[in-house]
């Protein structure tokens, strides 16, 4: 049974910092492309991020290059994602989310193309 479990999220001032954490279970990790989503209360969700399987290829939305990042630890089957300069605008539920692609792969930014999601955490960010 495959399990994603986000942690990490809160509510922080613009301008600050936050780190997510997503944990993977049931799986072969490092065959999966992994990728941060996002819905804001009614808003379609919408990509953030991904990371290959190898940590190679890591496509970003445009409004988040040169402000988040993301990582991953395949020893630990856990990708995280490293929030800076943080917007209101940010303010969402994030997911991670798990693609089945292979190690090599580029990772897919379409939320349809992944198999498996998170719960979510809520990042709120205060102006």
């Amino acid at each position: 049974q495959v399990q994603l479990v986000e942690s990490g999220g809160g509510l922080v001032q613009a301008g600050g910092s936050l780190r997510l954490s997503c944990a993977a279970s049931g799986l072969t990790f490092s065959s999966y492309a992994m990728g941060w989503f996002r819905q804001a209360p009614g808003k379609e969700r919408e990509f953030v991020v991904a990371t290959s399987g190898s940590g190679v290829n890591t496509p970003y939305a445009d409004s988040v290059k040169g402000r988040f990042t993301i990582s991953r630890d395949n020893a630990k089957n856990t990708v995280y994602l490293q929030m800076n300069s943080l917007k209101p605008e940010d303010t969402a539920v994030y997911y991670c989310a798990a693609d089945r692609i292979g190690i090599y792969s580029y990772p897919n930014t379409h939320s349809t193309d992944y198999d498996y999601w998170g719960q979510g955490t809520q990042v709120t960010v205060s102006s």
